[in-house]
């Protein structure tokens, strides 16, 4: 919620959507995919066998599922979002957490690591918004359904 551009993307959703997309409803999705991503690095760096690709790969391979799935709206704005939540707050503040975290670990590499949370940052928030996106779908044919009735 630190990164200024996620307040200019969640703003500018909600007025280019007419309010139809929650500034709030973005928001949360954005945290909720920050802080999976922060939490994979770390159990990432913790747990030696794993490797990123053990992340990246089945992770872009739902990206790539939910566009089909998902409203177009959504799958701009999620791939939008993962470039934005990819700011200078987390490449401060979130890197050197991992990189900290990574420091203390004897079987860690500090640049392969950090770096590797910077990727995760990008994928995540993808993935909640088109989730996002699926959600309105679903709750949008609901409502059809129930006014045709």
């Amino acid at each position: 919620m630190a990164e200024p551009a996620v307040h200019v993307l969640t703003k500018q959703i909600e007025e280019v959507t007419s309010g139809y997309v929650k500034k709030s409803a973005v928001l949360v999705s954005l945290c909720l995919g920050v802080g999976l991503a922060v939490m994979l690095s770390v159990i990432r760096i913790m747990i030696e066998p794993l490797q990123l690709w053990h992340f990246l790969l089945p992770g872009y391979g739902i990206a790539i599922i939910f566009m089909f799935v998902a409203p177009k709206l959504f799958v701009g704005i999620a791939f939008d979002a993962g470039g934005v939540a990819t700011g200078p707050m987390t490449a401060t503040f979130i890197l050197a957490f991992i990189q900290g975290t990574a420091e203390g670990i004897s079987t860690a590499d500090v640049l392969r690591d950090g770096f590797g949370m910077i990727a995760m940052v990008a994928m995540m928030p993808i993935i909640t918004l088109e989730s996002l996106g699926i959600i309105y779908k679903i709750k949008t044919k609901g409502q059809e359904a129930k006014n045709n009735e």
